[in-house]
Protein backbone atom coordinates (compact mmCIF):
# COMPACT_ATOMS: atom_id res chain seq x y z
CA UNK A 1 0.00 0.00 0.00
CA UNK A 2 1.30 3.25 -1.13
CA UNK A 3 0.96 5.82 1.70
CA UNK A 4 0.60 9.97 1.12
CA UNK A 5 0.02 11.98 4.22
CA UNK A 6 0.52 15.75 4.34
CA UNK A 7 2.35 16.32 1.15
CA UNK A 8 3.03 19.56 -0.65
CA UNK A 9 5.36 20.81 -3.31
CA UNK A 10 6.38 23.90 -3.81
CA UNK A 11 8.22 25.28 -6.76
CA UNK A 12 10.29 27.95 -5.83
CA UNK A 13 8.58 30.91 -4.55
CA UNK A 14 5.73 30.79 -6.44
CA UNK A 15 2.23 28.68 -5.21
CA UNK A 16 2.24 25.35 -3.73
CA UNK A 17 2.07 22.67 -6.88
CA UNK A 18 0.31 20.47 -4.04
CA UNK A 19 -0.96 21.41 -0.54
CA UNK A 20 -1.05 19.10 1.96
CA UNK A 21 -2.08 15.88 0.40
CA UNK A 22 -3.47 12.41 1.74
CA UNK A 23 -3.92 9.55 -0.37
CA UNK A 24 -3.91 5.54 -0.02
CA UNK A 25 -3.57 3.37 -2.77
CA UNK A 26 -3.97 -0.17 -2.14
CA UNK A 27 -2.90 -2.86 -4.32
CA UNK A 28 -4.83 -4.05 -7.02
CA UNK A 29 -6.77 -1.29 -8.00
CA UNK A 30 -7.10 1.12 -11.55
CA UNK A 31 -6.93 4.18 -10.05
CA UNK A 32 -7.41 7.56 -12.55
CA UNK A 33 -6.11 10.57 -11.51
CA UNK A 34 -7.65 13.51 -12.97
CA UNK A 35 -7.64 17.43 -12.97
CA UNK A 36 -6.81 20.56 -15.56
CA UNK A 37 -3.73 21.39 -16.39
CA UNK A 38 -1.21 22.41 -13.72
CA UNK A 39 -3.87 20.80 -11.04
CA UNK A 40 -0.75 19.08 -9.62
CA UNK A 41 -1.62 15.82 -11.41
CA UNK A 42 2.07 14.99 -12.74
CA UNK A 43 3.93 16.78 -9.55
CA UNK A 44 2.08 14.18 -7.55
CA UNK A 45 3.17 11.38 -9.65
CA UNK A 46 6.70 12.40 -9.40
CA UNK A 47 7.09 12.84 -5.90
CA UNK A 48 5.55 9.18 -5.23
CA UNK A 49 8.24 8.12 -7.38
CA UNK A 50 10.93 10.35 -5.35
CA UNK A 51 12.04 12.39 -8.30
CA UNK A 52 11.08 15.76 -7.10
CA UNK A 53 11.58 16.83 -3.34
CA UNK A 54 8.47 17.50 -1.03
CA UNK A 55 7.36 17.62 2.58
CA UNK A 56 5.14 15.35 3.97
CA UNK A 57 5.31 11.42 4.34
CA UNK A 58 5.19 8.75 1.25
CA UNK A 59 5.94 5.40 2.08
CA UNK A 60 5.29 2.22 0.40
CA UNK A 61 4.02 -0.31 2.88
CA UNK A 62 5.30 1.49 6.01
CA UNK A 63 8.36 2.31 4.45
CA UNK A 64 9.95 5.09 2.75
CA UNK A 65 10.45 4.54 -1.25
CA UNK A 66 14.07 3.82 -1.61
CA UNK A 67 16.35 2.22 -4.00
CA UNK A 68 15.98 -0.74 -2.07
CA UNK A 69 12.05 -0.88 -2.86
CA UNK A 70 11.78 1.10 -5.63
CA UNK A 71 11.64 -1.75 -8.18
CA UNK A 72 8.02 -1.89 -6.94
CA UNK A 73 7.25 1.08 -8.92
CA UNK A 74 7.21 1.36 -12.42
CA UNK A 75 7.02 5.14 -14.36
CA UNK A 76 5.37 5.38 -18.03
CA UNK A 77 6.06 9.04 -19.09
CA UNK A 78 5.78 11.42 -22.31
CA UNK A 79 8.83 12.74 -20.96
CA UNK A 80 10.08 9.22 -21.94
CA UNK A 81 12.22 7.76 -19.58
CA UNK A 82 14.41 4.64 -22.42
CA UNK A 83 17.49 5.32 -23.79
CA UNK A 84 17.20 6.36 -27.05
CA UNK A 85 20.44 4.98 -28.67
CA UNK A 86 19.13 1.28 -27.69
CA UNK A 87 17.00 -0.10 -29.47
CA UNK A 88 13.44 -2.24 -27.99
CA UNK A 89 15.67 -5.56 -27.93
CA UNK A 90 18.57 -3.58 -26.25
CA UNK A 91 16.53 -2.30 -23.73
CA UNK A 92 15.15 -6.09 -22.93
CA UNK A 93 17.48 -7.31 -22.31
CA UNK A 94 18.98 -4.33 -19.67
CA UNK A 95 15.68 -4.87 -17.76
CA UNK A 96 16.11 -8.47 -17.56
CA UNK A 97 19.18 -7.71 -16.11
CA UNK A 98 18.36 -5.00 -13.54
CA UNK A 99 14.70 -6.04 -12.74
CA UNK A 100 14.13 -9.68 -11.66
CA UNK A 101 10.74 -9.73 -12.53
CA UNK A 102 10.82 -8.04 -15.90
CA UNK A 103 8.02 -10.55 -17.75
CA UNK A 104 10.02 -11.66 -21.14
CA UNK A 105 6.59 -12.73 -22.19
CA UNK A 106 4.77 -9.18 -21.64
CA UNK A 107 7.03 -7.45 -22.69
CA UNK A 108 6.89 -9.39 -26.17
CA UNK A 109 3.33 -10.05 -26.91
CA UNK A 110 3.06 -6.32 -26.26
CA UNK A 111 5.38 -5.29 -28.56
CA UNK A 112 3.94 -7.44 -31.20
CA UNK A 113 0.12 -5.91 -29.63
CA UNK A 114 1.61 -2.60 -30.77
CA UNK A 115 3.57 -3.99 -33.75
CA UNK A 116 6.79 -2.29 -32.86
CA UNK A 117 9.91 -3.33 -34.16
CA UNK A 118 12.73 -4.63 -31.88
CA UNK A 119 15.93 -3.65 -33.75
CA UNK A 120 15.29 -0.28 -34.65
CA UNK A 121 16.82 2.49 -32.04
CA UNK A 122 13.92 4.02 -29.42
CA UNK A 123 14.96 7.70 -31.04
CA UNK A 124 14.01 6.83 -34.71
CA UNK A 125 9.71 5.25 -33.65
CA UNK A 126 6.88 7.80 -34.16
CA UNK A 127 6.01 9.73 -30.75
CA UNK A 128 2.97 7.39 -30.48
CA UNK A 129 5.26 4.28 -31.03
CA UNK A 130 7.45 6.20 -28.46
CA UNK A 131 4.57 6.85 -25.80
CA UNK A 132 3.79 3.37 -26.29
CA UNK A 133 7.51 1.78 -25.87
CA UNK A 134 7.31 3.50 -22.63
CA UNK A 135 4.18 1.67 -21.42
CA UNK A 136 5.50 -1.61 -22.33
CA UNK A 137 8.69 -0.74 -20.45
CA UNK A 138 6.60 -0.17 -17.89
CA UNK A 139 4.29 -2.89 -17.81
CA UNK A 140 6.96 -5.01 -18.01
CA UNK A 141 8.57 -4.29 -15.40
CA UNK A 142 7.24 -6.60 -12.66
CA UNK A 143 6.53 -3.24 -10.73
CA UNK A 144 3.40 -3.65 -8.08
CA UNK A 145 2.69 -0.48 -8.89
CA UNK A 146 2.46 1.15 -12.80
CA UNK A 147 2.07 4.76 -12.35
CA UNK A 148 1.33 6.59 -16.22
CA UNK A 149 1.35 9.99 -16.94
CA UNK A 150 -1.19 10.67 -20.03
CA UNK A 151 0.61 7.28 -21.09
CA UNK A 152 -1.75 7.47 -25.14
CA UNK A 153 -0.87 10.80 -26.04
CA UNK A 154 -0.26 10.63 -29.97
CA UNK A 155 -2.14 7.33 -30.16
CA UNK A 156 -5.44 7.01 -32.09
CA UNK A 157 -8.92 5.94 -30.24
CA UNK A 158 -8.90 3.00 -31.65
CA UNK A 159 -5.13 1.74 -30.47
CA UNK A 160 -6.24 3.00 -26.87
CA UNK A 161 -9.38 1.60 -26.61
CA UNK A 162 -7.68 -2.20 -27.53
CA UNK A 163 -4.88 -1.10 -25.15
CA UNK A 164 -7.57 -0.79 -22.12
CA UNK A 165 -9.32 -4.01 -23.23
CA UNK A 166 -5.06 -5.93 -22.92
CA UNK A 167 -4.32 -4.51 -20.28
CA UNK A 168 -7.18 -5.39 -17.98
CA UNK A 169 -6.34 -8.78 -19.39
CA UNK A 170 -2.86 -8.78 -18.20
CA UNK A 171 -2.54 -7.18 -15.08
CA UNK A 172 -2.26 -9.59 -12.19
CA UNK A 173 -4.90 -9.09 -9.06
CA UNK A 174 -2.06 -7.69 -6.66
CA UNK A 175 -1.16 -4.80 -9.50
CA UNK A 176 -2.11 -1.29 -9.27
CA UNK A 177 -2.09 1.12 -12.39
CA UNK A 178 -2.39 4.65 -11.41
CA UNK A 179 -3.50 6.55 -14.80
CA UNK A 180 -3.04 10.72 -15.10
CA UNK A 181 -5.43 11.44 -18.16
CA UNK A 182 -7.64 13.82 -19.49
CA UNK A 183 -9.47 11.00 -21.24
CA UNK A 184 -11.90 10.87 -18.68
CA UNK A 185 -15.13 9.06 -20.53
CA UNK A 186 -12.55 6.68 -22.48
CA UNK A 187 -11.79 5.38 -19.17
CA UNK A 188 -14.60 5.09 -17.53
CA UNK A 189 -15.15 1.44 -17.83
CA UNK A 190 -11.89 0.93 -17.32
CA UNK A 191 -10.61 2.05 -13.88
CA UNK A 192 -12.19 1.23 -10.64
CA UNK A 193 -12.08 4.32 -8.59
CA UNK A 194 -11.70 8.13 -9.78
CA UNK A 195 -9.11 10.68 -7.76
CA UNK A 196 -9.92 14.16 -8.43
CA UNK A 197 -6.95 17.07 -8.00
CA UNK A 198 -7.56 20.48 -8.17
CA UNK A 199 -5.30 23.34 -7.46
CA UNK A 200 -2.76 20.72 -5.65
CA UNK A 201 -5.56 19.53 -3.35
CA UNK A 202 -7.35 16.25 -3.33
CA UNK A 203 -11.02 17.42 -3.98
CA UNK A 204 -12.76 14.15 -4.86
CA UNK A 205 -12.25 10.33 -4.48
CA UNK A 206 -14.60 7.83 -5.63
CA UNK A 207 -15.02 3.81 -6.48
CA UNK A 208 -16.63 3.44 -9.64
CA UNK A 209 -18.78 0.93 -8.14
CA UNK A 210 -20.12 3.94 -5.49
CA UNK A 211 -21.07 6.22 -8.60
CA UNK A 212 -22.82 3.31 -10.48
CA UNK A 213 -25.11 2.20 -7.94
CA UNK A 214 -26.15 5.73 -7.41
CA UNK A 215 -26.81 5.80 -11.04
CA UNK A 216 -24.20 9.19 -11.71
CA UNK A 217 -21.63 8.82 -14.16
CA UNK A 218 -17.90 10.42 -14.21
CA UNK A 219 -18.31 13.27 -16.26
CA UNK A 220 -21.19 14.68 -14.28
CA UNK A 221 -19.32 13.29 -10.59
CA UNK A 222 -16.10 15.64 -12.13
CA UNK A 223 -18.36 18.65 -13.11
CA UNK A 224 -20.61 18.41 -9.92
CA UNK A 225 -16.71 18.47 -7.93
CA UNK A 226 -15.06 21.34 -9.83
CA UNK A 227 -18.69 23.14 -9.75
CA UNK A 228 -18.56 23.22 -13.69
CA UNK A 229 -20.93 26.66 -14.89
CA UNK A 230 -22.99 24.91 -18.07
CA UNK A 231 -23.10 28.72 -19.32
CA UNK A 232 -19.64 29.34 -19.31
CA UNK A 233 -19.29 29.40 -23.27
CA UNK A 234 -22.50 31.37 -23.67
CA UNK A 235 -21.40 33.92 -20.91
CA UNK A 236 -17.88 34.02 -22.72
CA UNK A 237 -19.65 34.64 -26.12
CA UNK A 238 -21.96 37.33 -24.82
CA UNK A 239 -18.65 39.24 -23.47
CA UNK A 240 -16.80 38.94 -26.19
CA UNK A 241 -19.24 40.08 -28.71
CA UNK A 242 -20.28 42.92 -26.46
CA UNK A 243 -17.00 43.81 -26.85
CA UNK A 244 -16.80 44.34 -30.57
CA UNK A 245 -19.86 45.90 -30.42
Amino acid sequence: MIEIKDVSKRYGFGKKALSDVDLTLPQGEIVGLFGENGAGKTTLLKCILGLLKYSGSITLDGEPITTKNIARLSFATTEHSFFPELSPKMHREFYKLHFPKFSDRRFNGLMEFFDLPMNKKAQSLSTGQKNQFEVILALSQGADYILMDEPFAGNDVFNREDFYKVLLGILEPTETVILSTHLLEEVENFISRAVLIRAGSIVGDVSMLELQEEGRDLMGYVKETYHYRADRVSRALSDLTDDEE
